[in-house]
């Protein structure tokens, strides 16, 4: 009954990488129909991103009460109708609107599943829920590519990730008495006594200012390329929309790639090797997309981030709760995926700002600086726990 959970945990993170992708993908169609300037996607960024984090925060009183499985039906729910939301909106507004439940939803599902995954299942299984997360992400530019130059443009797009969303949903709702059978009663008593520990007792545990460095460089990095690749190929190297597009499902392919990587690989070389393999393969992308190369070099570049970026979030992820303990796992977590949509919240913002006001050719310049902070905090973290 557990595998059949963990396909079923599987799907919901198909779901929650659908949303993701999309809006920096559909962006340039979207502020071109609606007369927006380019840097306008921060409010919609932002205000997801506020959800997110709030979210992940109260996490651990959320599943306290009600369960992972309930948590995470009703957090699908919320970001199915939010597509169908913005597959209709007819402003900005709209689009602000609709994406407070996305971000709600969004993060409430993160926190639960990473922590329920990183207690019950191994390094592998973790680096795989990401992978199939990599999965939705990936498949959202392919869908936006096949019709945002039809008749139903961006929209059509945002109306077939609704359906796929809502799918998803009444999987986890028929499916919830599953949760209760995969892993005994005992497990559902252990989730109602989990510790909810405030931020101000958080912050004091050894170790974990370095590893929020970590959560929001990394993602900060995933965001800012998955939010702003397709304007850097449009508006830097003159990739036409659809084109751009495609090459940008690159980039989630790559990141899916190497998060399937860092599961089958996890058994036999462990999360610190593999992240360390991880940011060297991110250092080299950097220095391609630095080098006046063509086009389409610069687009492998992106392949490449995504292939090195991609196994450091689960894999730090995972080791919660080693690094911290099992019981207090759940709150650490809630805190990592809230500084985790720091990075996601802020860095994009400021790169779009940045990109307004000179040109989308600091993009891979931007990237770097994070990549030094995640650099210089890994250091800091295998210090603290000593690990070679």
């Amino acid at each position: 009954m557990s595998t059949v959970l963990l396909i079923i945990i599987y799907i919901a993170f198909i779901g929650l990488g659908i949303p993701d992708s999309l809006f920096g993908t559909a962006w340039p169609a979207i502020y071109s129909e609606l007369g927006l300037p380019i840097s306008f996607a921060s409010f919609v960024t932002v205000i997801i991103s506020c959800g997110t984090v709030i979210s992940s925060l109260f996490s651990a009183k959320a599943i306290a009460r009600y369960n992972t499985d309930k948590v995470t039906a009703f957090s699908t729910a919320m970001t199915a109708a939010a597509l169908l939301g913005f597959a209709y909106s007819p402003n900005l507004l709209s689009f602000c609107l609709f994406s407070i439940p996305l971000g709600l939803g969004a993060g409430a599902i993160d926190s639960a599943l990473n922590n329920y995954v990183a207690v019950h299942y191994s390094a592998a299984h973790m680096s795989l829920i990401s992978c199939l997360y990599g999965v939705g992400v990936s498949v959202s530019p392919y869908i936006l590519s096949l019709v945002i130059n039809g008749e139903t443009g961006w929209r059509g797009g945002y109306r077939i990730a609704f359906i796929i969303q809502l799918m998803i949903t009444l999987l986890l709702f028929f499916t919830m008495p599953i949760w209760k059978k995969a892993h005994g009663k005992a497990d559902n008593e252990e989730e109602q006594k989990i510790k909810a520990l405030p931020i101000k007792e958080i912050v004091k545990l050894k170790g974990i200012k370095s590893t929020w460095c970590i959560f929001i460089a990394s993602c900060a990095i995933e965001f800012t390329c998955g939010g702003w690749g397709s304007t850097f190929l449009v508006e830097f190297k003159h990739f036409e929309a659809g084109l751009a597009a495609k090459m940008v499902m690159f980039y989630y392919i790559g990141m899916t790639l190497g998060r399937l990587l860092s599961g089958l690989l996890a058994s036999r070389l462990g999360s610190w090797k593999i992240i360390k393999i991880g940011q060297c393969v991110l250092g080299t992308a950097l220095i391609i997309l630095i080098l006046p190369l063509s086009p389409y070099i610069s687009a492998v570049g992106l392949f490449l981030i995504g292939l090195g970026n991609g196994p450091i979030f689960p894999n730090f992820s995972y080791l919660t709760p080693q690094n911290f303990g099992k019981d207090v796992s759940q709150s650490v977590m809630g805190t990592q995926m809230a500084f985790s949509n720091i990075g996601i919240m802020l860095a994009p913002v400021l790169c779009g700002i940045l990109g307004q006001f000179f040109s989308m050719g600091i993009f891979p310049f931007y990237i770097i600086v994070f990549y030094f902070i995640m650099i210089f905090a890994t250091r800091k973290v295998k210090k603290t726990f000593n690990k070679a």
